[in-house]
């Protein structure tokens, strides 16, 4: 989203830890396996048409963000957070959880400088999906962001400019500077080649990643045409399958419509939506993306706006994008971020919950009628004693108790209408126990 904490440089309170993973481990039961050998077996998923496939059946998502696992996993004293995390997840029967898979310059940097990487930071990678692969959940893993936090595209495009070869000190030279891409295709080729030092598994040959993501919510607001970003979606995409075709790639996308698509007039928020750059439906027809992504943040949209008709909106602009899916795709539509501000000047929890219920009523309605709304991914989840890295949209789930609820109803509708996989065994028990 375009607000967040960015995390970079800060000391991070840990007092009162050790209590907030004890009460995880006595609100969800059970304990945390750290010998990854003992490892579940995932298959990958897959696409048929405008759904996604894992072993031949349906597969309908209710996930999470939870941004900060690789960064959490660098240190041993945050680390146990990473855990209880997937585990809190998995227990509420969530199956996709979508992260950053890249720290570009500064503080914990995965990427020091370009093509020179901190193996401490690509080792705590590797534990985060060894502890994902564990736990039964898959991750959505995003490859670089349009913001500045973790260092995204504005730190690419200041290593060209440091090393005197960058065309142009502005930001949207990253999807057009010939040295800046060869730095983003040597980071995705990389990571995607990497063997993972705790289940000896390269990433590309790895199950528990649900799919790529080619940049956390793009923009390139200097060719408000959407050419330029266009072009840099087909290239990177074409190249991340050369490498990696066992996996589903997506773009990041907000879902945006362009200056050329009619629904700008009618869709769009306001008029700003359609001069970013992006266009969503151009944008995800490229040939080499499997499914499209899109964002929920009415509030931002529309500051305005009273609770009543943002929750009209949301509804107005899921169904369009999942009519897009459909008729003009033929590829999922993945709602990889939603979330409500605790910042509105009305706001209730109570909001929030029906802000989710909407969300998820939508996506319940689509799975029933095999349509092409997949899922969606709340922003964002954490464990108790986190408020450093924490945003005016998330969420600790447990501490509210029809919260918890709704999410833990959602994936239980869905599992029962397409089935549980034998080897989610924290599903199969949830839901067990809601009958």
């Amino acid at each position: 989203m375009q607000k967040m904490v960015a995390g970079n440089g800060l000391l991070y309170p840990i007092l009162g830890f050790a209590s907030c993973v004890a009460f995880i481990y006595m609100s969800f039961g059970g304990f945390i396996l750290t010998n990854h050998q003992e490892h579940r077996e995932l298959s990958f998923v897959e696409r048929n048409g405008t759904q996604f496939m894992v072993d031949g059946r349906a597969f309908y998502i209710n996930g999470w963000n939870s941004y900060w696992l690789m960064d959490h996993s660098v240190d041993e004293d945050r680390k146990p957070r990473v855990g209880a995390m997937l585990e809190a997840g998995a227990k509420m029967g969530l199956t996709v959880c979508r992260t950053w898979a890249f720290n570009d310059g500064g503080y914990n940097a995965l990427q020091v400088s370009p093509g020179r990487f901190d193996e401490r930071v690509l080792r705590a990678l590797d534990y985060v999906i060894a502890e994902a692969r564990q736990h039964g959940v898959r991750l959505l893993l995003s490859l670089v962001n349009n913001l500045k936090a973790y260092g995204g595209k504005t730190q690419y495009v200041n290593w060209a400019w440091e090393e005197g070869i960058g065309l142009s000190s502005s930001n949207d030279s990253f999807f057009f500077d010939p040295s800046i891409k060869r730095y983003f295709k040597h980071y995705v080729k990389t990571l995607l080649t990497r063997k993972n030092t705790i289940t000896g598994i390269e990433y590309r040959n790895d199950p528990t990643i649900f799919a790529w993501e080619l940049m956390n919510e793009p923009r390139c607001m200097s060719d408000p045409s959407g050419d330029t970003l266009q072009d840099w979606i087909e290239e990177m995409s074409a190249f991340v399958k050369t490498i990696d075709k066992n996996h589903l790639l997506t773009v990041g996308l907000e879902g945006f419509y362009g200056p050329k698509n009619p629904k700008r007039l009618t869709v769009n928020p306001e008029s700003w939506a359609s001069s970013l750059g992006s266009d969503f439906v151009r944008n995800s027809k490229a040939p080499a993306i499997d499914f499209a992504s899109v964002h929920i943040y009415p509030d931002h949209w529309f500051p305005h706006q009273e609770f009543e008709d943002k929750l009209k909106y949301v509804s107005k602009w899921m169904l369009s994008h999942i009519e897009d899916g459909h008729y003009e795709l033929s590829k999922p539509v993945f709602f990889t971020e939603f979330g409500l501000s605790n910042l509105n000047k009305d706001f209730q929890p109570s909001q929030r919950d029906r802000f989710y219920k909407t969300i998820f009523d939508i996506i319940y309605k689509s799975s029933k009628r095999k349509r092409a709304g997949a899922g969606a991914l709340i922003w964002q989840l954490f464990v108790e004693g986190m408020d450093d890295f924490n945003d005016d949209f998330g969420i600790v789930p447990w501490e509210r108790e029809s919260t918890n609820r709704i999410l833990t109803d959602q994936s239980c509708r869905l599992a029962r209408i397409h089935g549980i996989s034998p080897q989610n065994k924290y599903l199969k028990e949830l839901c067990l126990q809601r009958q």
